[in-house]
């Protein structure tokens, strides 16, 4: 189990003016608490929160973070209150300590209503401060690395839950580090026969492959070298849920994979990364239709980076990723390695923790939020929202060049509610590229998109089974309730007229009072 000393250490690796007492007293205070408590596995409860600590340290995160990590257990699982974390640490960490408690009581359910619920509560919880998803994805990935000794029936729901929104949570979030090895555990427990399969298809490809690796990866830091370009080369390998996830999707064979091995290409300057393109794209022949340019329009994640594809030396297809160093750490790290904390000395700073408005993992968080306050069904949220974690994108403009990031599969009617609600309910048509298309036509990348609008329009309910993004499900089934409470209304009043008639009386709005 790591000591004092070893934990102070590795802050102190990225931030030498660490505070010291802070660590050391969250520390103690939370070893003393968890005193004898074990876990399933036979070890010290501590050796959780001060693994979680120590998973925090490795995105180099700041020590009020680490230390909310080190108390995150103790209001639920000792005799500590938040009065009492509130006078020795202060009300903000108390705050979030509390606020990770409560998290912690909706986890492992089964029905699908809770698991909305906890998904509810943890999005409200991460737009007020984004420790709380730092601390609670750490907390996730240290027990699914435990998870061996839960029993079978927990195992592989606390897996389906990791799979189903933990793991793309994460991605969302731009913490692909962090979702690839959620992904990877729980594909180990949900599917173990295939998970055992592709892992030893992949080590004997890479095998195979290794001598073919090392001389590519000498032949790009050979062309770098004669460009005056300082990259740093590096191969890597798709994991294995990813290409389990591809052969299911595409129904390929490991032999009809391309992509299973590329290389990562880091630099210094935006400007490197277009000049290594360009080198690597003089010195062997690109593959058509393999080239994205995320670094001109990012991901909804924050995620950067040029992708090609090339046929390299021995003639087999090669992937490659360009970026920044800035880049390769917001791809690894997410919305941990944004530059949103304030130098506050190790206090806690809420205001300084919110996720920062200005990234695009944010304006995901704040349309899925949107739907919170209009009271979707709970069993409708959750499943909209796993589906548009899941989702690939598509970037589409608005007339005057405005960049609408929407979901692989989306048409011109989630493109309206995604640039307002009041675009798509008075939504009648469309023109894609300046031609009238259908509302059910699947967009494209790059696409223009025109919305044609009435007044008088009313979302059909048939638009809900179209769309493919929560929030224009969410606002048409509220137009169709609305249209349905209108015409009943309308037709209340009518027969209200006709009994006041035959009574001899007059109807006004004042009877209905």
């Amino acid at each position: 189990m790591m000591r004092q000393y070893e934990l102070v250490e590795r802050v102190q690796r990225y931030k030498p003016d660490v505070n010291e007492a802070l660590l050391n007293k969250a520390y103690v205070y939370a070893m003393q608490k968890h005193g004898h408590q074990k876990r399933a596995s036979g070890d010290p409860y501590f050796s959780h929160p001060l693994e979680v600590a120590a998973i925090l340290t490795e995105m180099h995160m700041d020590e009020a973070t680490i230390a909310v990590a080190l108390l995150h257990d103790t209001i639920e699982d000792t005799t500590a209150t938040r009065a009492e974390i509130d006078d020795l640490f202060g009300p903000e960490m108390g705050k979030l300590v509390e606020g990770l408690t409560k998290l912690k009581k909706l986890d492992l359910v089964s029905k699908k209503a809770e698991q909305a619920e906890n998904l509810r509560k943890l999005l409200l919880a991460i737009s007020e401060d984004v420790r709380v998803l730092l601390v609670k994805l750490a907390d996730r990935l240290h027990n699914m690395r435990t998870l061996d000794h839960m029993p079978e029936a927990k195992r592989l729901r606390i897996a389906e839950e990791t799979m189903d929104i933990y793991a793309p949570l994460a991605g969302r979030m731009g913490m692909q580090g962090m979702r690839e090895e959620l992904e990877e555990i729980a594909f180990r427990f949900i599917n173990p026969e295939a998970y055992r399969a592709v892992t030893a298809r992949l080590a004997e490809i890479f095998e195979r492959n290794k001598g073919v690796l090392t001389d590519i990866e000498k032949a790009l830091s050979t062309l770098f070298e004669k460009h005056a370009i300082n990259a740093g080369v590096k191969s890597r390998q798709k994991k294995p849920w990813s290409v389990f996830r591809k052969m299911e999707a595409k129904a390929l064979s490991f032999e009809q994979l391309s992509d299973i091995f590329g290389f990562r290409v880091v630099v210094d300057t935006v400007e490197d990364c277009y000049r290594a393109l360009g080198a690597i794209h003089t010195a062997w022949s690109m593959v058509p239709g393999r080239f994205k340019d995320y670094i001109s329009t990012p991901k909804q994640n924050d995620y950067r980076s040029i992708h090609t594809t090339i046929v390299g030396p021995s003639r087999q297809r090669v992937e490659l990723q360009i970026r920044t160093r800035e880049m390769n750490k917001i791809a690894e790290y997410g919305v941990a390695a944004h530059s949103i904390y304030k130098d506050t000395g190790g206090k806690t700073n809420g205001a300084a923790h919110a996720i920062s408005k200005e990234t695009n993992a944010y304006a995901w968080l704040r349309r899925t939020i949107e739907q919170l306050a209009e009271g979707d069904n709970p069993e409708d949220f959750l499943e909209n929202t796993k589906l548009e974690l899941f989702q690939d994108q598509v970037f589409c403009f608005t007339p005057k060049g405005m960049l609408i990031a929407l979901p692989r599969g989306a048409t011109p009617i989630d493109f309206a509610y995604a640039v307002h609600t009041d675009v798509g309910d008075t939504c009648v048509g469309a023109k894609v590229n300046g031609r009238i298309m259908p509302l059910m036509t699947e967009l494209k990348n790059g696409d223009e998109v025109e919305i044609i609008r009435s007044k008088a329009q009313v979302p059909p309910a048939a638009w809900e089974s179209v769309v493919v993004t929560g929030k224009a499900r969410s606002a048409i089934r509220r137009a169709t309730k609305n249209a349905i409470r209108k015409q009943y209304s309308g037709l209340g009043i009518r027969i209200l007229e006709r009994a006041f008639e035959r009574a001899g009386k007059t109807f006004t709005k004042e009877s209905l009072k």
